[in-house]
């Protein structure tokens, strides 16, 4: 399964998203971590996202150290996150009873 993170923020706060990500904690190992990919618009600002690859049965604990290592932004101003799991189509298809 993955896990997939969007931030975003203003570009007058680039300089100490910069800052705070060269200290944000490292990720256990039995994650996989894709990214962050950023762009930028003139009406959005920021946007970046990161994809995080593990094993089902590790949901919580992911769910758990990915917020742990986006807490590190929160202060920032205009600083926004939103994280969610994505399942494959078998799985998603399994929890819908199908």
């Amino acid at each position: 399964m993955i896990i997939i993170s969007n931030v975003t923020y203003p570009p007058e706060s680039t300089r100490e998203i910069a800052n705070r990500y060269l200290k944000a904690p490292v990720l256990p190992d039995f994650i996989t971590k894709k990214g962050p990919y950023i762009s930028a618009s003139r009406q959005s600002g920021m946007h970046s996202i990161t994809y995080y690859e593990l094993e089902n049965s590790r949901l919580a604990e992911g769910l758990q150290a990915i917020g742990e290592s986006l807490a590190i932004y929160f202060g920032v101003p205009g600083y926004q996150y939103e994280i969610k799991p994505y399942f494959e189509l078998e799985e998603g298809l399994t929890i819908l009873g199908l």
